[in-house]
């Protein structure tokens, strides 16, 4: 398919510039003014509107099998509820359960993500360790684009990494050039704190914040930033949701250390009064974790965003519906975890963060794309309007507006977290490999049509700590 998008403002990461942008066979193929343009390309007005590339979700969970259920958004909603909202490519995880297969399980994701409709790739969790394991880790970063590999540090009983596992996973990780990321909550702390809770009586939605404090995830996020510091290996912090993990984040990037934090769109705007409000539902509704803080933490994501400390935004996307949350109606502990978002991320955060003066429009570009290119090398065949590119591309229209809802969302989810909320700012056109998916509320997404997208990994990394290690090496003390 032929496209030809013009008269718009096209905005990358680094600079705006008035240009119009050609696209033939999936990729872009010129960028500028007078273009050459083949007869019979379709032609995208963007006159008044900012042309971007596509949005990247760095952390979703389609149709993942979760404390006893299995998330109600698959991959192909899922991705076309994603085109809908100006994302065109999710990374989402492979969880295998302990002791389980880590091929056999990357394969069974492989599997379900066929019928995606816009491209994607996968974070591997490890979440036990034997020689197996560090094996397929080998042969997924060899030979499958695997470049990150995910622990989860809560969850006991279930996926949590404890410390050995960390070691041994972060030390392998780092033999083989990938980067780590770690959801960061102490889960010893939370499965006591969880208990407490329980003996107090406090059996509803409010006893989820209070079993997962701030402290909980300041904790987590230091130890796991100096494990990384030990092993010199690059670490993502997901989910970043509180002012202690940001402080623990904030230390080790001024200390040198390659350590990059995500922030989720719900985390900037949501806070913990949801857990309050007397409909059970509406407050299940919300239960994720790291759960949504109390206001101060949101104003502080918003500065580290500014100041560079956060790097990118994603949604922890994994939809439940009410039956499914109402399986914990009578003890928190058992409502799964998880809320929508992957549709709404861009329109919200534009809307309180470029109109609200926090984002400029390449910083809007740097968090909702093109830091997640780089930080996960795929820069730029993804994150970028530059020829050669994939053609991933949004046009945006700052003047539109829309009403979030519930009502009129395509994510497979009763509830939205940003319900009534009215933004300014929206996708009338989305491209994925070059093919329009959406247009002026019209979806056109194709099952299957998205394809998995290698991340190789990196060349050797040497931090500053270890340069400084390799100069100071010990020797050992010769004895008589």
């Amino acid at each position: 398919m032929t496209v030809h998008i013009k008269g718009g403002t096209v905005a990358t990461a680094e600079r705006s510039w008035r240009a119009d942008v050609l696209v033939e066979g999936g990729l872009i193929a010129a960028v500028g003014s007078n273009l050459d343009i083949p007869a019979g390309a379709e032609v995208v007005d963007a006159g008044g509107c900012y042309v971007m590339p596509g949005g990247i979700d760095p952390h979703t969970h389609m149709e993942l099998p979760f404390m006893g259920t299995v998330a109600s958004e698959d991959f192909f909603t899922g991705t076309t509820a994603a085109a809908a909202g100006g994302t065109t490519m999710i990374i989402d995880f492979v969880i295998p359960s302990p002791q389980e297969d880590v091929m056999e399980a990357y394969k069974k994701w492989r599997g379900w993500a066929e019928k995606s409709a816009t491209d994607y790739s996968f974070h591997v969790a490890i979440t036990w360790w034997d020689e197996t394991v560090k094996k397929a880790m080998e042969t997924l970063a060899r030979d499958h684009g695997v470049n990150s590999f995910k622990h989860f540090m809560a969850y006991k009983g279930a996926i949590m990494a404890d410390d050995e596992i960390l070691v041994n996973s972060f030390n392998n990780a780092r033999e083989l050039g990938a980067i780590c990321t770690v959801h960061a909550e102490n889960g010893e702390l939370v499965f006591h704190l969880q208990q407490e809770m329980l003996k107090r009586g406090i059996t509803g939605p409010e006893g989820h914040p209070l079993s997962r404090p701030p402290a909980v995830e300041g904790e987590a996020a230091d130890r796991a930033i100096r494990i990384a510091q030990v092993l010199d290996v690059p670490l993502y912090l997901v989910h970043t949701s509180c002012e202690d993990a940001v402080k623990a984040v904030t230390r080790a990037r001024h200390e040198g250390q390659r350590v990059y934090a995500e922030a989720l769109a719900g985390h900037l705007l949501i806070d913990d009064s949801v857990y309050r409000n007397p409909d059970f539902d509406f407050a299940a509704a919300h239960v994720m974790s790291p759960p949504f803080r109390p206001k101060k933490h949101q104003d502080i994501l918003w500065k580290a965003i500014q100041a560079g400390m956060i790097q990118t935004t994603a949604t922890d996307h994994c939809c439940f519906c009410a039956p499914q949350k109402a399986a914990g109606r009578d003890d928190f502990t058992l409502i799964p975890n998880g809320t929508g978002g992957v549709e709404d991320r861009m329109g919200v955060l534009w809307h309180h963060g470029v109109n609200g003066g926090r984002l400029t429009i390449n910083e809007f570009v740097a968090i909702t794309s093109a830091n997640a290119a780089k930080i996960f090398n795929i820069y730029p065949r993804k994150g970028m309007i530059g020829v050669g590119s994939d053609a991933d591309i949004v046009v945006w229209d700052p003047e539109k507006e829309r009403t979030i809802s519930k009502e009129t969302h395509h994510q497979n989810i009763d509830f939205n977290i940003f319900e009534g909320m009215t933004v300014k700012g929206a996708n009338t056109v989305t491209l994925s490999q070059g093919n329009i998916v959406y247009q002026d509320g019209e979806v056109r997404t194709v099952r299957g049509a998205g394809r998995y997208v290698d991340r190789p990994t990196f060349a050797p990394y040497y931090s500053p700590l270890q340069t400084q290690r390799e100069n100071n090496r010990p020797t050992a003390v010769k004895r008589g």
